[in-house]
C-alpha cells in the first residue's frame, strides 16, 4: 500500500477507511477522499498503537491496519489464554479459531504458540471499489480464515504484480473460473473472491450453496479461481496508479487514441495489449478485424499485440491452463448479460445444454460470439485447444467501469452459474 495522506484519493483511501471503520475507528464514509475525518482516525489509531501520530498511513500505520485489510490477527498465546478468551477479546468464536488453526488443542494450549483469530466481518469487501493491493489482502485474509483454501500465483503482471489463485475442493472434476481480462471490468474480481467466501463459508458449517452441499461439491470438484488477470490495468482504472512512468506512457497511448476515454475506457494491460485478444485461436482473424478499425498499435483496448501471448499475463493464464487441466472454464466479463459458449465451429460436448443450464440459472442469454470479436480470446482458446466446454459470462449493464453498487445485484443473478459450474461437466 502506498502512503496516504491528507488529499490522497482512490481505491485505497476506500480500503483504508473501511480498515478504521472496522477497527473502531469511525463511522467513516468511505469514499476514497482522505479528508479531516480520515486524517483524524488515523491520528486516534495511531496514538492507541503508539506510533507517531501524524495522520499519515505510512508503512508502520498500514502493519498496523493489517488485520483489519486481510481479516484476521496473529497472537502468541500467554498464561491463562483459552479459546474462549480469546475470542471474547477479539469478537471471534472458538469455532472461527478452531477452524483457522488446524489441530489446534483447546485443553491445552501452547504458551509463546502462534494463533490465527478471524475477526468479526467478512474478508471480502462488497461496497469499495478495488485495487490489486486489495485483491492480495483478500487472498491472504481467505487462506488464514479457511486452511483448506489455498493460496498461489500463476505468474505476474508487466509490473510485477502477482496474479493470485485460490484453489478448493480435493475432487477429480477440475474447473478454472477467471476474471479481469479486461482492466475497467474489475467488477468480476469481486465476484469470484465473494463467491470463494461464500463456498469456504459454506463448506466450514457444513451448509448449502445455491441448493447444493458445499461438502458434497469440494467432494466432487478441484476449483481454481484467478480472480485478476490485469492487476496492473485494474490500477489505472479504479485510480489506484496514477503517477509514475507506467503512468505516463499509459496516459501517452490514450492520448494517441482519443476515441476511448482515459482511464475508464482502459481495456488492455499496462502494455497496451488487450490481453483477451492474445490467444492463438485464429489471432490473425483479431488482427485483421482491430486492425481495419485502425488500431494497429498499444493502445488502450483492441490491439492484439504483435504476437500471440506475449503479454506475460495472458502467456502465465495459458500456461497455467496446460498445466491444470481444467474439464470447464468460466471467463467473467462485464456487459450485456450474455453468455458466450462458443467458438467457430467448434461445439463441445454437452456445451449448449450447459450454456442453457447457466442462462435458466442466471437470467442471462446464451449467444454466440460476434464475429467482430469472436476470435482470439481465452475461451475460443479453451474450447479449440481442449474442445472441452469454455464460457464468457457477459455481466451487467451500462457503461464500464461498472459501479460497485451494481454488485449485489450480479453476484445474485451468477450465484448458480458459480455453484453449478463445478458440478455440471
Amino acid at each position: 500500500m502506498r502512503t496516504l495522506r491528507f488529499g490522497s484519493v482512490g481505491p485505497a483511501v476506500q480500503l483504508l477507511q473501511l480498515a478504521l471503520d472496522r477497527a473502531g475507528y469511525g463511522p467513516l464514509v468511505t469514499d476514497g477522499v482522505f479528508g479531516p475525518a480520515t486524517r483524524g482516525a488515523v491520528s486516534r489509531f495511531q496514538s492507541v498503537n503508539r506510533l507517531a501520530v501524524d495522520g499519515v498511513a505510512g508503512p508502520a500505520t498500514h502493519r498496523a491496519l493489517l488485520p483489519w485489510y486481510t481479516g484476521y490477527l496473529t497472537v502468541r498465546v500467554r498464561q491463562g489464554d483459552s479459546l474462549w478468551s480469546l475470542a471474547r477479546l477479539y469478537g471471534s468464536s472458538t469455532e472461527a479459531i478452531r477452524l483457522a488453526n488446524p489441530g489446534v488443542q483447546p485443553e491445552n494450549l501452547q504458551i509463546g504458540a502462534a494463533l490465527i483469530v478471524p475477526l468479526p466481518f467478512a474478508v471480502v469487501p462488497t461496497t469499495i471499489d478495488y485495487c490489486s493491493a486489495l485483491v492480495g489482502y483478500c487472498v491472504q485474509g481467505l487462506a488464514a480464515r479457511y486452511p483448506f483454501l489455498v493460496s498461489g500465483t500463476v505468474g505476474r503482471s508487466v509490473l510485477g504484480k502477482p496474479l493470485w489463485s485460490l484453489r478448493m475442493g480435493q475432487g477429480s472434476n477440475r474447473v478454472l473460473y477467471n476474471a479481469e481480462h479486461h482492466a475497467n471490468e474489475w467488477i468480476t474480481t469481486p465476484i469470484l473472491l465473494h463467491f470463494a467466501e461464500e463456498l469456504a463459508s459454506a463448506f466450514a458449517a457444513g451448509e448449502e450453496l445455491s441448493g447444493v452441499s458445499a461438502g458434497e461439491l469440494l467432494d466432487y470438484a478441484t476449483l481454481v479461481l484467478i480472480p485478476a488477470v490485469n492487476p496492473d490495468g485494474m490500477d489505472l482504472v479504479t485510480g489506484e496508479l496514477s503517477s509514475g512512468e507506467a503512468y505516463r506512457s499509459a496516459l501517452r497511448l490514450g492520448e494517441s487514441y482519443p476515441r476511448y476515454p482515459f482511464p475508464s475506457g482502459w481495456k488492455a494491460n499496462i502494455r497496451g495489449v488487450d490481453l483477451n485478444l492474445q490467444y492463438p485461436a485464429s489471432w490473425e482473424q483479431a488482427r485483421a478485424n482491430k486492425y481495419a478499425l485502425g488500431i494497429t498499435s498499444p493502445a488502450p483496448a483492441d490491439f492484439v499485440g504483435t504476437a500471440p501471448l506475449t503479454a506475460p499475463e495472458a502467456r502465465a493464464m495459458a500456461d497455467f491452463t496446460a498445466r491444470f487441466d481444467p474439464a470447464l472454464t468460466l471467463s467473467y466479463h462485464s456487459q450485456g448479460e450474455v453468455i458466450y459458449w462458443k467458438f467457430q465451429d467448434f461445439e463441445p460436448e454437452n456445451s449448449r445444454r450447459i450454456a442453457e443450464l447457466f442462462g435458466e440459472l442466471s437470467g442471462y442469454d446464451p449467444e454466440e460470439t460476434p464475429f467482430a470479436s469472436g476470435f482470439a480470446g481465452y475461451k475460443d482458446w479453451f474450447i479449440q485447444e481442449f474442445d472441452r466446454p469454455g464460457y464468457t459470462i457477459e455481466v451487467g449493464r451500462g457503461v464500464n467501469p461498472l459501479p460497485i453498487s451494481d454488485f449485489p445485484d450480479i453476484f445474485a443473478k451468477n450465484r448458480g452459474i458459480l455453484t453449478y459450474g463445478a458440478l455440471v461437466t
